[in-house]
C-alpha cells in the first residue's frame, strides 16, 4: 500500500496516525549501504562517536524519557530511558553511549537494561548490543544479552543518516537469539501521545527472523526521537511517549536492577 494513503489504528481508539498527502512515498534502492541480516561488516572505530545527533534519534546525555506501555490484555508498565552520562568500548572496538531502559509494574523492576549506541561520521545510529536482566518472582534471566565481537554477534543500524521510504536495513544480529530488522515506510506521518502532537514524523516497521509472526511500526518525531510503538501483528500492545526531562550526570547508572545506586 503506497504510504500515502496508510492509516494505522490503535484498538484502544487512543492514537490514529495519517499519512499526510503529497510526495512521493514509493520505495527506493539505496538499502546495500546498510548492513543485512547476518551479512558481516567491517566496523573502523575511528568512523565512530558517541555524540548522537541524527534528528530523529538524538541522543543526548541528562536525557530521560517516560513511556506508558500498555499490553493486549491491558496491563500497564511504565519505561524510563535514560541516556546517561557514561560510555562503553564493545568488543569490536567501538566506544558506545550507554542508554538505561527500565521497565517497571506496580513500581517493581520487571526488566533492566544497558543499550550500547553510536554514530558514524555518515549520521548512522548504530546499535551494538545489550547487557539485560529481567527479573520474575525471584528469579533473574539474561537472556537477550549480547555485544558486538562477541560470539559472532554483529551491530545494526537503529536509524539510518537519510532515512526514505523502502530502506531497509538489520537492525541487530546474534545467530537465533537476536535477529531483528527495520524498514522505512514513511517520513509524513501524524501522531499524537501524551507528549503533544507531531507532523512529519517517521514511521518504521520493525520485524524479526526469529519470530516472524512479530511485527512492530515505530514512529520517531525530529529532535525528539521515537515517541510511539505499535504492536501490529504477534500482539496488540502500544508504548507512547509521557514526558521528557533534563537529569543530572551519573543518573540511571547503577548497576542492573538498582538504577540510582
Amino acid at each position: 500500500m503506497n504510504a500515502s494513503h496508510r492509516v494505522v489504528t490503535a484498538f484502544a481508539g487512543i492514537a490514529v496516525i495519517t499519512a499526510c498527502s503529497g510526495g512521493s512515498d514509493e520505495p527506493t534502492a539505496g538499502s546495500d549501504a546498510l548492513p543485512q541480516g547476518g551479512q558481516a561488516r567491517a566496523l573502523d572505530p575511528k568512523d565512530f562517536s558517541t555524540t548522537i545527533d541524527n534528528p530523529y534519534l538524538p541522543l543526548v546525555p541528562g536525557t530521560q524519557s517516560t513511556f506508558r506501555e500498555v499490553a493486549g490484555d491491558g496491563s500497564t508498565a511504565t519505561v524510563v530511558v535514560t541516556v546517561t552520562s557514561t560510555t562503553r568500548k564493545i568488543a569490536n572496538g567501538v566506544t558506545a553511549r550507554v542508554v538505561r531502559d527500565t521497565v517497571s509494574e506496580d513500581g517493581e523492576i520487571t526488566e533492566d537494561t544497558f543499550d550500547w549506541y553510536a554514530q558514524d561520521a555518515e549520521g548512522n545510529v548504530w546499535y551494538l548490543g545489550e547487557d539485560t536482566a529481567e527479573y520474575d518472582e525471584g528469579k533473574v534471566s539474561s537472556e537477550g544479552s549480547f555485544e558486538a565481537g562477541v560470539d559472532g554477534a554483529m551491530a545494526g543500524v537503529v536509524m539510518p543518516a537519510h532515512p526514505r521510504p523502502g530502506l531497509a536495513y538489520r537492525q541487530e544480529y546474534y545467530r537465533g537469539e537476536a535477529e531483528d530488522n527495520g524498514e522505512v515506510l514513511s517520513s509524513h506521518e501524524m501522531v499524537d501521545v501524551a507528549y503533544g502532537h507531531f507532523t512529519s514524523a517517521l514511521l518504521t516497521k520493525d520485524t524479526s527472523a526469529i519470530e516472524p509472526g512479530v511485527l512492530e511500526y515505530k514512529l520517531y518525531a525530529k529532535g525528539v526521537g521515537q515517541v510511539l510503538t505499535l504492536d501490529v501483528a504477534g500482539g496488540s500492545g502500544r508504548e507512547e511517549l509521557l514526558s521528557v526531562k533534563k537529569v543530572p550526570a551519573g543518573t540511571a547508572t547503577g548497576p542492573l536492577g538498582h538504577p540510582d545506586d
